[in-house]
Order: structure tokens, then C-alpha cells, then sequence
């Protein structure tokens, strides 16, 4: 099992810092692969007064010294076709967001960076429809990449729940195996999942205290990898405040997780 794990959105550079560093110190120690995830916009926000974040220039500054002090590999979303190629030059993984999963421009923009790019099931789609994505994906890696390294570990697929009903989520663990019949990695958003969209007059609620189950249930399923958003003060964060995990609070998860999945594998 490798990590995707970040503060939602950058707000600015020492709480970046101060997040990446205390994820790879528990990483390290419980020897979980760790890639560090943090959005420069969020460009899907249900109201035009909520934040966004720094902006890509800040952003990708930040992110890229978080790759030269800490070493770790960046992913990061895009949301238009444009932003590819710049953020291909700091980011590893370049990431789909679920609401862009039908997005043909922008995934195969993704894809011709060279860079792996992790598509996020979107909320409305069916496991089984998620093949599209792929194929636009695979399309449209270039000659050179494939030549190297297996198109099929180039594309990473993450579930984040469905829509149910009006603000509600729900996650269709079977969602995880059939994905998974696609041969490419296979990504629990174990934060995202427990959102509860546009519930608090226009701003999206949550309850993290549901990560914990999920994630479980994810890893007895069988994942390559999970998602966490992890931010030190997340009440008072500028997104995603009600689902974020506490950074305190990462290692009892993280330990919990490693156990879960371990156990998968010797089943």
C-alpha cells in the first residue's frame, strides 16, 4: 500500500512544509510509500466566495520545494488542458478531478506530460464506465513513456464515493474489484468519501469520524493505495474542513492501516 496524503488545498508555505514533513517522518517509520498531494486551486467550489488557494504560480513554487528539501513525489490536480505542461515540470502524478473525469482534452493533455496521471472516479459515474477515461488516457501516453514503463501502471484509478440522494455520499466497495479488472492501480479517497456536498448552505460538510471504517473496509477489499487529507488544524481549514484528518491523528491511522493491509495479503 503506497500514500497520497496532503492538506486539501495550499494555503501557504510553512503549513505545507510543516504537513509534508511530519507525513514522511510517519511514513518512514511504519514504511508506507508516501506521495505528498496538495491542490493550488480548487476550482470546483459550490459558492464563488469560498477560497481556492494560492494559485498555480505560488503553488507549484511551494510544492517544488517540497520535492527539493523532503524529497517526496508531488501530485497535484489539474483542471484545464493548459495547465498540464507547467505542472508536469514539479508534479509526478498529475490528477483528474472527479467532476473532469469525462474531460477528453484534459486527460489526454495529462497523459501526453509522460507523467502518471490518477483519475478520480467522479461522483456520478459507474465503476464499469470508468474504462473510457482509461483508454483515453493509454491513447495518448507517448511512444517514448510506453517504451519504458508499462502503460498500465502509468494510469491510476481512485474511487471517492457516489452521489445518493441530495448532499450524500455513498461507497459501493465492489466499486474497488471492478475497477480493478482495468489491471491499473487501484486508489481509496478515504476523505473525499465521507464529504456530504453543499449540506452547509453552499459549503460542503463531512464526518471524518467515518474515515477510519471506511479506509478498513477499503483494505479488506483489497487497494494499491489510499487517499488521506491530512491538515494540522482542519476546522479552520479553506476546504474541506468538516473531512480532513488531523494531522495528530495520522499515525494511529496510518498504523491501523498498515495492519489492515497486511492482513489482506495473507488472506
Amino acid at each position: 500500500m503506497f500514500l497520497i496524503a496532503g492538506p486539501c488545498a495550499i494555503e501557504d508555505e510553512q503549513m505545507v512544509l510543516t504537513t509534508a514533513t511530519e507525513l514522511q517522518r510517519v511514513c518512514r517509520e511504519l514504511d508506507i510509500p508516501l506521495y505528498f498531494k496538495s491542490s493550488f486551486d480548487k476550482a470546483n467550489r459550490t459558492s464563488s466566495s469560498s477560497k481556492r488557494g494560492v494559485g498555480m504560480e505560488d503553488g507549484l513554487r511551494i510544492l517544488a520545494k517540497v520535492k527539493q528539501q523532503l524529497g517526496l513525489p508531488i501530485v497535484t490536480d489539474v483542471h484545464e488542458s493548459w495547465q498540464c505542461a507547467p505542472v508536469a515540470e514539479v508534479a509526478d502524478v498529475l490528477q483528474i478531478p472527479a467532476f473532469l473525469c469525462r474531460q477528453t482534452d484534459l486527460i489526454q493533455a495529462a497523459a501526453r506530460t509522460g507523467r502518471i496521471v490518477n483519475i478520480k472516479k467522479g461522483q456520478f459515474m459507474a465503476p464499469w464506465d470508468m474504462r473510457g477515461a482509461i483508454d483515453k488516457c493509454r491513447e495518448a501516453i507517448p511512444v517514448a513513456v510506453n517504451n519504458q514503463q508499462s502503460a498500465v501502471s502509468r494510469v491510476w484509478l481512485t474511487e471517492r464515493g457516489s452521489s445518493f440522494g441530495y448532499g450524500n455520499l455513498v461507497v459501493d466497495m465492489t466499486s474497488l474489484i471492478k475497477m480493478r479488472e482495468f489491471g491499473c492501480p487501484i486508489i481509496f479517497d478515504a476523505t473525499h468519501s465521507v464529504q456530504q456536498p453543499s449540506s452547509q448552505q453552499g459549503i460542503t460538510g463531512g464526518n471524518r469520524e467515518l474515515v477510519p471504517p471506511l479506509m478498513r473496509a477499503a483494505l479488506a477489499v483489497g487497494i494499491d493505495g489510499l487517499f488521506l487529507e491530512v491538515h494540522p488544524d482542519p476546522d479552520h481549514a479553506i476546504s474541506d474542513a468538516a473531512n480532513q484528518v488531523r494531522l495528530s491523528d495520522i499515525r494511529a491511522i496510518l498504523t491501523q492501516a498498515k495492519a489492515f493491509d497486511e492482513l489482506a495479503h495473507t488472506l
